[in-house]
């Protein structure tokens, strides 16, 4: 239970009836980015096609924070299969976070911080031991401050 300016917040897994949630969580998010609306009715449509079979086989996890019954906040996980590397030598995955949302209404009160000790927590018990994620410029802060550095990783769109 976390409490977030004297109202206590509760925190569960991910499951398959959050399917709806999570992909207004990813649509909110890339919205408040400035992605357009064009942009987003196209990728929600396939991140729902994507997402609703790793949801069912638990590929997909991760926590929703709850303000009562009321969804407030979120954040998905996935490992990823990926070769040793100076950063984790011995392992041949990583943790990835994806989807970390709170709703504009209970922003600032310390609720993107529990999602993200949360994912550490969880990658933690299920030994990954590296962990990566893409930030928002509104969300750097956040995880500057809570020690995540930025990579050298750059990128280029292939086809059109």
């Amino acid at each position: 239970m976390v409490k977030a300016d004297a109202v206590a917040i509760s925190a569960r897994t991910l499951g398959v009836g959050d399917l709806d949630l999570i992909c207004r969580h990813r649509e909110e998010m890339f919205r408040d980015a400035g992605q357009s609306e064009a942009v987003l009715s196209v990728m929600t449509e396939h991140f729902r096609t994507w997402l609703e079979p790793r949801l069912a086989d638990g590929s997909y996890f991760g926590f929703a924070l709850l303000d009562e019954n009321n969804p407030v906040g979120g954040i998905g996980l996935i490992t990823i299969d990926w070769p040793p590397h100076p950063s984790h030598p011995t392992q041949s995955r990583r943790g990835y976070i994806l989807n970390v949302f709170v709703e504009p209404s209970h922003r600032r009160r310390g609720l993107a911080r529990e999602l993200m000790r949360l994912a550490e927590a969880e990658f933690a018990s299920r030994n990954v031991e590296f962990a990566v994620l893409h930030a928002t410029e509104k969300g750097q802060p956040l995880y500057l401050g809570l020690g995540w550095g930025p990579t050298t990783e750059m990128t280029k769109r292939l086809c059109d």
